[in-house]
């Protein structure tokens, strides 16, 4: 079985359902889209909206002290020990494109195998609720998203890395 959740999905109104699923080590795979707003409802702040950034429920920019911090969930999912497969990847270019579509092979690999809980998280843009043009979106995602979300891979059990070779 596979899963797809957007911002709001994942981390906020189904962050206890994937934390308990990815602690029990549940066998599904995760794909979860960080547009870093409610891309289906205007462009609201969600859970993982950037510090400053403006969204229609957040228009003075997210401040820290009234809606927190943004949301790190592949961190917070590697660190679960049902957790079997767990990485961040972009879509803002080729090069991460194909890091991501190798990400995606690897989640179900760990899947069919019953390795435990994979999750794939994507940066993406989201070009007409940052009112940004699609280029300028992209680079959105390199400048601004990726050094808070960096890229990287949080949990890769050894059975994963086997299924690699």
């Amino acid at each position: 079985m596979f899963t797809y959740q957007g911002d709001g999905d994942l981390a906020s109104i189904g962050a206890a359902e994937i934390l308990h699923a990815a602690n029990r080590g549940e066998n599904i795979c995760v794909f979860f889209v960080n547009n870093a707003v409610y891309g289906m409802t205007s462009g609201q702040l969600a859970p993982t909206s950037l510090i400053g950034q403006v969204t229609t429920s957040s228009p003075d920019g997210r401040d820290v002290k009234l809606h927190g911090y943004p949301m790190r969930m592949a961190e917070i999912i590697g660190g679960l020990p049902g957790a079997a497969y767990v990485v961040r990847r972009s879509v803002h270019d080729a090069r991460t494109i194909r890091q991501a579509k190798k990400a995606v092979v690897t989640a179900f690999k760990t899947q069919l195998a019953g390795l435990g809980l994979s999750m794939v998280e994507f940066l993406s843009s989201c070009p007409t609720n940052w009112h940004l043009s699609p280029p300028d979106a992209l680079t959105w995602i390199r400048d601004a998203m990726v050094p808070y979300y960096p890229l990287a891979d949080f949990k890769v059990a050894d059975e994963v890395k086997a299924l690699e070779r």
